[in-house]
């Protein structure tokens, strides 16, 4: 018995010429020369100590002992392709884990899902909301949506799909009514400021718009997610910084509105990050290129 396992090379190249019970046909299936197969036969003899082909004048037979191995060599190749389509078949169907931030899932991506679906029937997306960082090695997550400087992901690819500006949302009613209707920043004195733990951004929006030593950027409400912000602006609790992606449906239908015209660029950037070795799967790719149209159409 020989110790170790013939080469896969050896064994596609006998269940060929046992199938064609041709060395010259076998080669033209494998895409190699006559030669080679000739030698991966002879090869493959060695190994096992036994002939498999009784070689004759323009024929080819399978000795007793090649009709016996070949069998169990069929069945082995057999087994080894199947696991392969089921590989790919994984890659490119089944579930595809993605962690995002739950103000970005809420209110960007949730709603926008239905088109991926559409084009992907064969992917069951299964999002996880949370604000940390992502251990591909230890965590069942394929991809990970993050907002960023781009510069938070060392061995890991990063794609930039999209930059948001910032600048300041209220509820329609905000703008008429009450004591002090809001018509210019300096109106910001009188109503509260909406928070989302990014306090720096109201302090540069209003240094922007010289109303920085007027109105205090450190008062009001703060939340922990944007989309709680926005619904505070909605419900006409304040005046929320809005991020121009989170914002944009809130805006398209009447429910939030800009009061000036003042936009900043924002300093992060949502980025698109997974291990190498994921971004080269086919699901991945696919969820990649859907990103990557909707934030581009977005833009």
């Amino acid at each position: 018995m020989p110790k170790r396992l013939p080469p896969l090379n050896t064994l596609k190249a006998f269940e060929a010429s046992a199938r064609h019970l041709s060395f010259t046909k076998a080669a033209e299936e494998l895409f190699v020369t006559q030669a080679a197969v000739s030698h991966q036969i002879k090869t493959l003899e060695q190994s096992l100590g036994v002939p498999l082909f009784k070689r004759m004048n323009r024929a080819l037979m399978l000795t007793e002992e090649g009709q016996i191995f070949l069998p169990a060599v069929r069945e082995a190749l057999k087994t080894i392709r199947d696991a392969v389509e089921k590989l790919h078949e994984q890659d490119s169907t089944g579930t595809l884990t993605v962690s995002c931030m739950p103000s970005f899932a809420a209110t960007w991506m949730v709603p926008r899902l239905g088109r991926f679906h559409a084009k992907h029937p064969d992917i069951d997306l299964r999002i996880s909301a949370n604000f940390e960082l992502t251990d591909f090695e230890r965590e069942d997550v394929d991809v990970a949506v993050r907002w960023g400087n781009g510069r938070e992901y060392p061995g890991l690819t990063s794609v930039h799909f999209m930059t948001e500006d910032i600048f300041p949302v209220c509820s329609p009613k905000l703008l008429e009514e009450g004591e002090h209707p809001l018509r210019q920043p300096s109106d910001l004195y009188f109503h509260t400021l909406l928070h989302d733990e990014m306090q720096t951004d109201w302090r540069m929006w209003l240094k922007a718009a010289g109303v920085a030593d007027y109105v205090d950027a450190s008062h009001g409400m703060s939340f922990n997610y944007s989309d709680l912000v926005l619904q505070a602006a909605i419900d006409g609790q304040g005046v929320a910084l809005g991020r121009s992606f989170l914002a944009k449906d809130a805006l398209k239908r009447g429910l939030l509105v800009k009061p000036f015209e003042l936009t900043l660029p924002g300093d992060f950037a949502y980025y698109f990050v997974c291990p190498e070795n994921n971004f080269q799967r086919a699901k991945v790719q696919a969820f990649h290129d859907w990103l990557m149209e909707e934030a581009s159409d977005d833009s």
